[in-house]
């Protein structure tokens, strides 16, 4: 390997490189089906646009409430990996099960187990890529983390596309075959080594609420601001779709916005460790509220697509540096706690934007859902540099 490159992923370890190639795999086998749930919902299953964001809603709560519970659990047990397979292999098993739905209410059911397993899975494996690396290169490692995350996104829709387009599979077919890289997510976690970690938990399993840090507790609400207005992307694709744009270019697309994401998260995790995760985050806010603006006020085909792409940018630094954020922000040992506990905010906020993104998009109009999510970006970008002034996303997380 050069030694440019190797300057370049100096501090990362092993475990880091196989937690990232675990969701790189995961994420080819969510978002092979990503793309097409919203139309296989609206036009297989005869659903609207109210329960798109219903199901995607409550789907990605799910996943990131079950993340506060299943990272308090690895922090109890000091064992993050056992939890961390586990949901693995219940989110690869839940895949084909949404391929077999007839009605919506079914693909609800199979989508919130696919994501109760999503959810189980990542507050241990980010305490596991958080341990994997000293902290002063957690940005790097989160971000290495965020690449193989959203590397995955973009190749999961070139697939999803290759089957259908290339191969002539059913939509159906999709789910099926999703199970494969699913379960090659599994093996990666299953080869990571085990850190033991220095100090034990303290408490039983529960919400941990008094031994967070007040820093931690700003953060969170500043998240929450932002988080009001950040309903599912299956908005974007349909508005997309909005314009004439067939399913076939629309995940191309999403797929390229994947790779913005991607490209973007090693860089974004990098500039946090050296200029503060602050900074990158309230970036990533300002990139959300152009994009959502954009999407509200063109009704160009090329200028939406461009919007879609460089969403693209938000995507990978709110994701990579977001977590690296909380972490930072905890003591050690409740690292997979207070991970978890962020994604459980980012998750229920998520659902509330969802709920009444799809409540706009039927009885308002399709617009009306992007100025909504712009107004809230707007607020938390207010939000974020007056609730973590200074230079108080580097310090070191000490129990109030």
């Amino acid at each position: 390997m050069p030694r440019s490159i190797e300057r370049y992923f100096a501090g990362l370890s092993r475990n880091t490189f196989l937690l990232a190639a675990a969701s790189l795999f995961a994420d080819i086998s969510t978002e092979m089906l990503y793309p097409v749930l919203p139309v296989f919902l609206t036009q297989t299953l005869k659903a609207g646009g109210s329960i798109v964001g219903l199901v995607d809603g409550f789907a990605q709560a799910t996943q990131n409430i079950v993340q506060g519970f299943s990272g308090a659990l690895s922090d109890k047990l000091q064992r993050r990996k056992p939890v961390a397979l586990a949901g693995y292999l219940l989110a690869a098993l839940a895949k084909p099960l949404m391929g077999i739905s007839a009605v919506w209410q079914a693909l609800f059911g199979a989508r919130l187990l696919d994501r109760l397993g999503a959810g189980t899975r990542s507050a241990p494996r980010d305490a596991l890529i958080a341990s994997s690396v000293d902290e002063e290169n957690r940005g790097r490692a989160f971000g290495l983390e965020g690449v193989g995350d959203n590397a995955g996104a973009f190749l999961g829709p070139l697939l999803a596309v290759l089957l259908l387009y290339t191969a002539h599979l059913g939509i159906r077919t999709i789910f099926y075959v999703a199970v494969v890289p699913g379960l090659l997510a599994f093996l990666m976690v299953l080869l990571v080594k085990e850190r033991a970690v220095a100090v034990a938990a303290k408490s039983k399993i529960d919400v941990h609420l008094r031994q967070f840090p007040k820093a931690y507790w700003k953060y969170l609400l500043a998240t929450a601001l932002f988080g009001l207005g950040n309903s599912s992307n299956a908005f974007l694709i349909l508005r997309t779709r909005d314009f004439g744009v067939s399913l076939e270019t629309t995940i191309l697309i999403y797929a390229a916005f994947n790779l913005v994401a991607a490209l973007i998260s090693y860089p974004a995790g990098s500039l946090s460790d050296r200029w503060g995760r602050k900074h990158v985050l309230l970036a990533s806010f300002l990139i959300f509220l152009i994009a959502y603006l954009g999407f509200a006020l063109t009704q160009n085909i090329l200028l939406t697509a461009g919007l879609f792409v460089f969403y693209g940018l938000y995507q990978g630094m709110y994701r990579a540096v977001g977590k690296a954020l909380a972490s930072d922000l905890v003591p050690d040992h409740l690292r997979a706690s207070g991970v978890g506990w962020y994604s459980t905010t980012v998750g229920l906020l998520q659902l509330v934007a969802s709920v009444v993104a799809g409540l706009l998009w039927d009885r308002v109009g399709h617009a009306a859902v992007f100025y909504y999510g712009a107004a809230f970006a707007a607020v938390g970008s207010v939000g974020l540099p007056l609730l973590i002034p200074g230079n108080n996303d580097r310090q070191k997380a000490v129990p109030q």
